[in-house]
Order: structure tokens, then sequence, then C-alpha cells
């Protein structure tokens, strides 16, 4: 049929729904790195075997030494994330060749992202002793010049996510202490250096640095830069570390396509304070600077509260009495307070049962959110009855901020107004489910709201929360298309696109973009294909959706367009518009055997707006 053969190119299709998420254990950290290693290819056929939903992206990995057993162990990372990587793996050492002598190969691969693998063994030259601040100088320029130039190249003909090693740390000093101080020093350099390539990090967006000055730093310098791995093999860094060094970098990739974690669920008794607040009373609790236990509560909970702060969602899950659990959560030497919580789940309920109830307040899938609880009991019985959730072996509460920063979950590859907010958003939404509950007709309610929206072409201030909600976005997402921000630019700036973002207010507060629409142009046959429709879970049941095919028919009747195509590629997480289209009067023209459908919409002559309780500007 002419809609099958419109249809734009998948980026997910699922054969199975109501897939769990299976997470292997064997890969959480911490985790057993001689064991995977030996392993991998058991490990690999087990998650193959486990689930059908992956996110495919093609990754070419540019070495600058031996990458093989890097993406051998990146692999079963990847696929534990939900991600089916496809590699291009550069021969040895050419990395800097494939991309600027335009490698066939590597361009017919066209990558999803390119992950260049240098260490400080790639560095051509290094100050001489005997060298004046000048000629460092120089040097210093001349070193940089070698990467940013092929960057450049990269960004002009890939248009790609790039992901760069920064330079660990020398195993010897030559100038003893005194080598970070000296501008001949080693150290000094490839401080330097390494702070060139943060700032071009902050200028280039789709451009993130993976620090293996930290991981070095982390796994133990000497063990690491072992030089009997390179010398032996050209590896960067021992074969025991690379687990470890693939894990990170999973995390950077997982959260560039869009698998981070949410929320936390935290439990409270002996996980943000010492003692049982309901047996030992709130003035017994160990928190706060006067014991060593309690300082080491109070640090975790500094450590959750920041995470607040970079948008992470913080619920409670707690085996309490609600009165005793809020009394804990007031300590004077606390740091979280119950405002720094969008549902407190203090009650005698299997916490199981609470873990679903949180996602549904929420709007969210259970694959969101992280459990955290000191007891491996209460663990085992979340991790088994609710697949999907991420529930870490939490160990000592020494321990706490290492396993779950290690761990990745909330990796930052974007920060924006939004994120910084999102605790806010999420509290106002249980504002407005507690007022719908006061009206009779939905309507009504939804007048109430007041709600008031901005629809407009996509614009350079949104462009990083339009390309993270394209990867964040899962349960209304009709095509799953998932988009860097340069794509997203690339739009905006194209004739053959038409483009909206939605943001959406009301009197409890501001939700921010919410909704995503790209369609593109055939003038020839006047018709525009809805190639991505997404909307955030936040918003659902607030007629944004009327708001914007409103906005969109409008642009499509100023350019003489007469049809739009709507298409649905099914998933596991997005069955709850499979019917979207028919809602919005669409007609189904095709459906195949996978569930994957094309809906028709006529414009007319007498277009009537749909949206009638949102105020729209733009």
């Amino acid at each position: 049929m002419p809609g099958q053969q419109r249809m734009p190119p998948k980026n997910i299709r699922c054969r199975l729904s109501g897939i769990r998420e299976v997470y292997m254990k064997e890969l959480e950290y911490p985790f057993d790195s001689e064991y995977i290693l030996k392993k991998s290819k058991k490990i690999k056929r087990q998650l193959l075997e486990s689930r059908t939903d992956f996110l495919t992206k093609r990754i070419a990995v540019l070495g600058g030494s031996t990458t093989h057993d890097i993406i051998r162990v990146l692999e079963i990372f990847l696929l534990n994330q939900g991600i089916m990587p496809q590699f291009y793996e550069s021969e040895y050492a050419q990395y800097w060749q494939d991309v600027m002598f335009d490698n066939e190969e590597l361009t017919a691969f066209a990558p999803d992202l390119i992950y260049i693998h240098t260490s400080n063994r790639n560095v051509t030259s290094y100050p001489a002793v005997t060298d004046q601040a000048e000629q460092i100088e120089a040097l210093l320029e001349e070193q940089y010049a070698h990467f940013q130039v092929m960057w450049e190249k990269i960004a002009d003909k890939y248009h790609c996510p790039v992901i760069q090693n920064n330079f660990e740390y020398p195993f010897y000093r030559v100038f003893g202490n005194q080598e970070a101080v000296y501008v001949q020093g080693r150290i000094s350099f490839l401080n330097r250096l390494n702070e060139k390539f943060y700032q071009y990090a902050r200028e280039h967006t789709g451009f993130y640095i993976h620090d293996i000055n930290y991981q070095a730093a982390a796994y133990g310098l000497d063990r690491w830069a072992d030089p009997f791995y390179w010398h032996m093999y050209k590896y960067a860094l021992c074969m025991q570390a690379i687990p470890a060094f693939a894990h990170s970098l999973s995390n950077i990739i997982k959260a560039v396509f869009g698998k981070n974690k949410k929320s936390l669920v935290l439990d409270l008794d002996n996980t943000l304070w010492g003692g049982i607040v309901g047996d030992d009373g709130v003035e017994n609790l160990e928190i706060g600077q006067e014991t060593s236990m309690g300082q080491v509560y109070a640090e975790f909970q500094s450590y959750i509260k920041t995470h607040k702060e970079i948008g992470v969602m913080l619920n409670v899950n707690s085996k309490n009495e609600y009165e005793n659990a809020i009394a804990g959560l007031e300590h004077p030497e606390g740091v979280l307070r119950p405002d720094d919580f969008i549902l407190i789940k203090a009650n005698w309920e299997p916490k199981s049962k609470n873990i679903v109830e949180i996602a549904n307040e929420m709007n969210v899938l259970p694959d969101s959110l992280v459990f955290v609880d000191d007891n491996p009991a209460e663990r085992e019985i979340v991790a088994a009855q609710v697949p999907g959730v991420a529930v870490p072996a939490m160990g000592r509460p020494e321990q706490y901020i290492r396993i779950l920063d290690h761990a990745g979950f909330f990796e930052v590859t974007q920060l924006s107004e939004d994120d910084r907010k999102r605790n806010e958003m999420y509290k106002a939404n249980l504002d407005r489910q507690k007022q719908q509950q006061n009206f009779g007709d939905y309507k009504e309610y939804l007048r109430s709201l007041e709600m008031k929206g901005t629809i407009r072409p996509f614009e350079s201030m949104y462009m990083a929360r339009i390309a993270q909600l394209t990867n964040k976005s899962n349960q209304f997402n009709l095509t799953t298309k998932r988009c860097t921000q340069s794509q997203i630019e690339q739009f905006a700036v194209t004739d053959a696109y038409i483009t909206r973002y939605g943001k959406l207010e009301d009197k409890f507060g501001d939700n921010g973009v919410v909704s995503v629409v790209v369609g593109r142009k055939d003038e020839a046959e006047s018709v525009l294909h809805l190639e991505l429709w997404l909307m955030s879970c936040r918003v659902l049941k607030r007629d944004m959706e009327y708001a914007m095919i409103d906005s969109v028919v409008e642009a499509c009747q100023k350019c003489g367009i007469r049809t739009i195509l709507g298409y649905y590629y099914p998933t596991a997480k997005n069955g709850m518009v499979k019917e979207f289209y028919g809602v919005m009067g669409f007609v189904k023209i095709h459906e195949d055997e996978e569930g994957n459908s094309c809906w028709k919409f006529e414009i007319g002559d007498s277009y009537g707006k749909k949206n009638t309780v949102i105020t729209v500007e733009g």
C-alpha cells in the first residue's frame, strides 16, 4: 500500500508485548571482574535469551591502543542496559586516520555514536626538562589541535555523539611530588591538556568526556598502568581493569540513549539513619556529627540530596508508622526533610507493593526506579516481585555512597532547568490528582487547572531538552525515534520538516517542555509524515495532544499540505498509545503482522480545533 512505502525507518521493533526487563546480578556493581572476563560469552548468551526489546545502536570504537577485549566486555554491559550494540573497530592506533582520511568502511557504517579510546600513551610529545614555558605552550597547542581537528571533522561528517577519553596520569614522576607543579612535568602537561578537552566539552553539545583519569585513580594507578600489558599486548590499561572501564563507558552510552534511571526509592531505618525510629525513638537515632556512624549517615543524606538537585526524584518506601517516618525525617541533624520527597510510603505493606504504587502514582515504569535498602531480604523480595527495578547490594553504611556512585544509575550527560525542577514538577502533579477528586466532570477539572501552553517550532534554548525527551520518553512515544541534539538542530533548520515543541503550565506550576512532534513534508503529494510524536508521562490526560495536533494542522494548512500520515511502532512500553491516532480522528490504512500501523488524517476545508481547555500561545 502507498502508506507502507512512506513509513520512516524504525528505531525499535518488538515482537513481544509485556516483556520483563532482566538485569544480571553478575554485571551490577560491585562485580567480579575475573568472572566477567572468563564468562563473557556465557553472559552474552544469557542476556540475548532473556529479552528481545533491545535498542539497536551502531557504535564506532576508534582506538589508540588495542580495543578488542574492551569491545567484548562493553557489549555485555550494554546488553544488560537494554542496548544491542553493533560495533565498528578501527585497526590498531588508526583512530585519527580513520576520521581524517575518510575510511570508507567507517563512512558506510554510519555510526550512531563514536567512541575515541586514547590514553596518555597517545600523547606524541611531552615537554623536555630543558623546555621553556613558551615552548611548552606551543607543544600543548599542537597536541590539542591533533584531537580538535578530528572532533570537528566528526561533527561535520557524522553528526553523532562523541565520547572521548581524557588522559590518565603517567605511572611514574620524574619530578616526584612536584610533577604537577613544574610546567615541564608530565602531570602538569596532562592536566592542562585535559582542561582543554573539558572546555571543548562545555562548548559543544553531544561531546562527552570519559574520565579515565578518575577511573585509573579509583582502580589504583599502579595496577591500572602496569607496563606489562602495554608492551606485551598494547593495552592502555591492565586486563583486570577492563570490566570497570567498560562499565563506566557503558554508563555514558546508556545515558546518551535515554536508559538512565529516574528515581531513588529509599528505605529509612539503617539506610538514611542508624537505628529504628519506632523502637529507638527519634532522639536516639544515629545521624549528625556526634558519632562517627552518625557522620556516615549525614554524609549519605547529603549525597542523596545532591541527586535531587540534578533531577533525580526521591521517594520513601519504609516499614514504619507514617508519623514515625516523618519524625525521623525531621531530625534536627538530618539533611533530608519530608519536603524533599515526592511520595512517602511508610506503612506495613510489602515493599514490593509500595514500589508498584510509587511507579503508578508517578506515572513512570518500574524500570525507572532504584530501590535502596540495607536489608538483603527486602531487596531480594523487591527484585523478584518487581522486575526491572534496580536493587543494588548496599553493603555496610560506609559503602553506600561508593556503591551508588560507581553503579552509574544517574549518569549526567545533560543538565537542563527541567531536570533541576523535576521533583517539584512531580509533586505538583500529585496536587493536581488531589484536585481531580473534587470534580465529577473531567473537562471541568481540566478547566480548573487554568492551563497555558506554548507551542512553537524548535528553538535553540530548548534543543537539549527536546533531544533529552526523545531519548527518555517511552510510554507516550509513537515511533520511539531517538534523536541526538545535532539531529534535532537539523530538523529545526530544514524546510522539509515541520517541528513543534510544547510547554505546559497551570496554577500548580510549570511542567516545562513536555511534548515534541517532528513531521517530514512531502509537498509533491501534499502529505506530512509524522516521524516523531511523544509526550512526557507527567502531563498525560491533560489534552496537550489536542493542542499539539491543532498546531501541526495549522502549519500544514499554511504550506498547502492536505494529508497527515501517522505511524505507530509497538514496543514493550508504548502499548498505551496503540490506538492513539484513532482517538485523534485518524483512520488506520495499514497494519503489518508485527503491529506496526499507518494512520491517515485528511485535513479538509473546515478543520475544527480539538483543544478546548488549554490557552495556547505561539
